[in-house]
């Protein structure tokens, strides 16, 4: 198969659609290989900048994608119509919900409407972005054949799951297992070539639908679990129990429990969505999904929590929350990186300035907040500049992400009251003044 052999002498050439978190190190692994890419994005300022070789993602660094750039093997377009020079394109575009928490597949459509005109034969497809199982076979397929293409023959069509865990040390793009499932056994040998060529190891399944469904287990795992230890950290409060010690402790059992963390809510474009892609379709089959759609609930009603834990911490020193001034230390979603997609944060902020609270943010990783699809009235909202007279100016400080940028001691020394939704005081090793911590 000419495909095959252009994949196996590095002849191929990879399109990567959609430039974020999930396509840009993909697009670094294949060009690692000495696979020429060229990245489509619809964002003129993403294209700008991998072509002037620099990084735009805070964990990932400039130095390979430069060289990419001068070795001629990255390039970016904002042109659909460079489609018909690449022999792989690989999708990765946002799956969000809706406002009824349904699936929103409008990023996949109109992205496989713009590719497939240009679409030829001798090319393999691949969907990335996270949905329920079916999506591949019954959205991108069709529109393939409408092209006159047949799938297995003509165009290649797989469904690989990203699995990105953004500012992870040990784990990139090049080393995580990568779950490839084609539409034909000729579309899985296929993309099972095409990310061996960059991917240390590749875990072949019998059907697209298996490696949807794969990477939604993998996510509603974590979701559930994570649901769970939330619901015990609000029954170990009223008991007066430090939730953080009794997992610590439990954590010391050396089989049968894998640790997880309470937090103020579920960020990330993953874990806060995807189960609900799955509780979705499975009403299509008559299944209700009560134990999923159960952790949905708690932690969704996280940031509820933490908020009227903050009002309760402003009480006790005879101020409400109405009226006081609280600084949010912390956007992103998790620790160390610039990436605020689905951040609790924003809920907070929503929350507390509902409640008639003045709000400002501190997160050295996010100067300032850029448009998002849920929360706009944010959008150009900087960034406070650290420094004592400002934190002491605050009535409350809530952690929401535990960033090592941070510098807690000050913040012990500065701030009233501290609200630590994330443990991290006591994980710093950092003992708080009498009355001042609020844990939530």
């Amino acid at each position: 198969m000419q495909l095959l052999e252009k994949i196996q002498s590095k002849d191929a050439v990879i399109g990567i659609v959609g430039l974020g978190y999930v396509g840009l190190p993909l697009m670094l692994a294949f060009s690692a290989k000495g696979y020429h890419s060229v990245g489509f994005d619809i964002d003129q300022s993403k294209v700008d900048s991998i072509k002037a070789g620099e990084s735009y993602i805070d964990h990932i660094d400039s130095a390979p994608l430069g060289t990419g750039v001068s070795n001629g093997l990255i390039d970016a377009t904002t042109d659909f119509s460079r489609i018909a020079e690449v022999d792989a394109i690989i999708m990765c575009v946002p799956t969000p919900l809706d406002e009824h928490l349904e699936p929103d597949l409008s990023y996949v459509t109109n992205t496989m409407d713009a590719v497939a005109p240009y679409l030829r034969s001798g090319q393999v497809v691949s969907l990335e972005s996270t949905t329920y199982p079916g999506t591949t076979e019954e959205e991108l397929k069709p529109r393939i054949e409408a092209q006159g293409l047949t799938v297995g023959t003509d165009v290649f069509l797989v469904y690989s799951p990203e699995r990105e865990d953004p500012g992870n040390p040990e784990f990139s793009s090049k080393n995580i297992p990568k779950v490839v499932g084609g539409t034909t056994p000729a579309c899985a040998e296929v993309g099972k070539a095409l990310y061996e060529a960059a991917i240390a190891s590749v875990v072949p399944v019998s059907s697209t639908q298996v490696a949807e469904f794969t990477k939604l287990l993998e996510n509603i795992y974590r979701a559930v679990n994570i649901g769970l230890v939330n619901e015990l950290k609000i029954a170990a409060d009223k008991m007066g129990i430090d939730i953080w010690e009794v997992i610590n402790a439990a954590a010391t059992k050396p089989f049968g429990f894998k640790a997880f963390y309470p937090g103020p809510g579920l960020g990330g474009h993953c874990i806060p969505i995807d189960p609900f892609y799955l509780t979705w379709k499975a009403r299509e089959y008559g299944v209700h999904t009560r134990f999923i759609e159960l952790a949905g609930q708690i932690n969704r009603s996280m940031p509820q929590y933490v908020v009227r834990a903050t009002s309760d911490a402003l009480n006790r020193r005879k101020k409400a929350v109405n009226g006081s001034k609280i600084l949010l230390m912390g956007l992103a979603y998790k620790e160390d990186v610039d990436d605020m997609r689905e951040s609790p944060a924003f809920e907070l902020m929503d929350l507390l300035k509902e409640q008639g609270a003045e709000v400002d943010y501190y997160d050295p990783h996010l100067p300032v907040i850029t448009p998002t699809r849920e929360h706009a009235e944010w959008t150009g909202t900087q960034s406070i500049e650290w420094n004592e007279q400002a934190i002491r100016g605050y009535d409350a400080v809530l952690i929401s992400t535990h960033h090592k940028a941070f510098d807690l001691q000050q913040l012990v020394d500065w701030a009233d009251i501290i609200v630590d939704t994330r443990n991290a005081l006591a994980k710093s090793g950092i003992e708080p003044k009498d009355g001042q911590l609020t844990k939530a």
